[in-house]
């Protein structure tokens, strides 16, 4: 039975790049041509394969309906949340996670710090958009033209002297962020916090996400957060895989 299944699903994958015959699906399985029909039968009576009227096999509606419904009942938060807890248990600093809607980028999760200082963000409040780390790495995931759009449209407010002073200084920033993938904030919104970010990827590599840990000059200098920004990385990459439906080759963190 598990060869049979594993023989129906590598019809998938072939029909992915294209439609094909019969002839082509059996040759591709190593099988005979009755024992490729039948497993395209039997996918085709659950729509997941569809035969054309030239003969050819192409992938169905079903398929794509079953993985645009998972797609949107994915919940990033729920999976994202152990690796954030993790990650705050590894470090000790607060750790957001933030996503993109309409206009805002907005926290969706926060894990607190261990030390008596706490930091004002809550879970639902909008991030400053033009000088948070999370900000900068979802809106730098935009098309081009977007991203310019919505840089001539904002407004900004020098919170400190390291805030972003206007659009062209704005759109630079974001294009650096694009290039290395990850930002930070190091003391743009308010002098004593700093802040390293990651990116959170879908299957399509686009940016459904951002993470990161925050912490005062008080308790790291901006040079000691840095050091952590691999394991950062690591854990939106962790996050990213488990949100994506990949495979995780070895323990991300």
């Amino acid at each position: 039975m598990s060869q049979t299944v594993d023989r129906a699903l590598s019809i998938l994958p072939l029909l992915a790049e294209g439609p094909a015959d019969l002839g082509q699906v059996a040759e591709r399985l190593g099988v005979h041509k009755s024992t490729a029909l039948r497993l395209l039968r039997t996918l085709h009576e659950h729509g997941l394969v569809y035969r054309q009227s030239d003969q050819r096999y192409r992938l169905g509606a079903r398929l794509f309906a079953l993985a645009q419904e998972a797609v949107e009942n994915l919940d990033i938060r729920e999976i994202a949340h152990p690796h954030l807890v993790r990650l705050n248990e590894q470090c000790g600093h607060t750790v957001h996670l933030a996503v993109h809607e309409e206009n805002e980028v907005l926290y969706i999760d926060k894990v607190e710090s261990r030390y008596p200082v706490r930091m004002y963000s809550r879970i639902g409040k909008p991030v400053a958009l033009t000088v948070a780390a999370v900000a900068k790495l979802c809106l730098a995931d935009l098309p081009e033209a977007e991203r310019r759009a919505l840089a001539e449209k904002l407004d900004y407010p020098l919170y400190t002297s390291r805030s972003t002073p206007n659009a062209a200084a704005f759109l630079k920033e974001l294009a650096r962020v694009r290039e290395q993938g990850w930002a930070t904030d190091l003391g743009g919104h308010e002098e004593s916090i700093n802040c390293v970010a990651a990116p959170i990827r879908g299957a399509d590599g686009r940016v459904v996400a951002a993470m990161s840990v925050s912490a005062p000059n008080v308790v790291v200098t901006a040079d000691e957060l840095l050091t952590l920004l691999p394991l950062v990385r690591r854990t939106a990459d962790a996050i990213s895989g488990e949100y994506s439906g990949r495979t995780p080759t070895s323990d991300p963190v």
